[in-house]
């Protein structure tokens, strides 16, 4: 390519560049630059406003010793593995039930999909409802003449964090299920065919060249439900606003509870940069692994 080519592809995309600068830079100020400025106040003696006295790794030595951010650690880590692990397994099998070619599929995408139209905030209302001992599910059952019946999960500390697990995988099932009929769908005929022609039950099938042939989308869908874990914050607080007794902390309600409530920026901004490296070692991984194999794909 000539230099007078590569000077006018040059002067072509200058207009293009002029359209995306907001945006650039928008990204640049409050995501990046933040992100530093975060880092940065963690390393501080920051207690209600900005202090820039080095403290070093006193503020996550002192992090690792409060009781409700290790709870809140063990929270998130129940949370994400049921929240991950049903949520793929339930997808995926709406995806296959879908599949089938049913007369009402359009219908039935648009029940499963309807939650994830809704906030958490919305869910979190909801659910609130529906759990309800007084109100709720409990109620119900017991008006229909079974008085012992117990539903009370939102309010019984040993099973707070499942009942959030429930309300969060009501909302998310649908869409991952649609993340795996696309990937469903995308796979060749050609080669299911053959092997029913072999003798091959269906259930041989998915497990043998169905499953193993969409398996980026498991990596995929993982890490978008561990990076929407790991953002769980409104559900909580609207659901269970972190009670019964403190049972139900999560990283980000402790985040913003120390460094917006009790005064404490240094150690809330520590949380806050160990919720973003959780992230990028938990997603950051699946994510890689993915990318060679989406590119074979090409």
């Amino acid at each position: 390519m000539s230099a007078r080519s590569q000077v006018t592809r040059w002067y072509q995309s200058i207009p293009a560049f002029i359209a995306v600068s907001p945006s650039l830079i928008a990204v640049g100020i409050f995501v990046y630059a933040f992100i530093i400025w975060t880092i940065l106040i963690s390393f501080s003696a920051s207690k209600m406003v900005p202090d820039f006295t080095w403290v070093g790794f006193l503020n996550y030595w002192k992090l690792w010793q409060f009781g409700p951010w290790r709870l809140a650690v063990g929270n998130f880590v129940i949370f994400s593995v049921l929240y991950v692990g049903i949520g793929l397994a339930l997808g995926l099998f709406l995806a296959i039930l879908i599949d089938q070619r049913i007369r009402v599929e359009s219908l039935f995408r648009t029940i499963f999909l309807y939650p994830i139209a809704l906030s958490f905030v919305v869910t979190g209302v909801v659910w609130r409802w529906i759990m309800n001992p007084t109100i709720g599910f409990e109620k119900f059952v017991r008006d229909l003449g079974f008085p012992n019946f117990e539903f009370a999960w939102i309010s019984d500390e040993r099973f707070v964090v499942y009942a959030l697990v429930a309300a969060a995988l009501w909302q998310v099932s649908g869409f991952v299920m649609v993340l795996f009929l696309s990937a469903l769908r995308g796979v060749d005929a050609e080669i299911i065919k053959a092997a029913s022609l072999d003798g091959a039950r269906p259930w041989r099938i998915y497990a043998s060249i169905v499953i193993p042939s969409i398996w980026p989308v498991f990596l995929s869908a993982g890490a978008i439900l561990i990076g929407m874990a790991l953002k769980t914050f409104d559900l909580v607080i609207v659901m269970t606003q972190r009670g019964p007794g403190g049972s139900s902390e999560f990283p980000a309600t402790f985040m913003y509870d120390m460094a917006f409530r009790r005064n404490q920026l240094g150690i809330g901004s520590a949380s806050a940069v160990m919720i973003l490296a959780a992230a990028l070692i938990i997603v950051l991984p699946a994510l890689l692994i993915g990318a060679p194999n989406r590119d074979r794909n090409k």
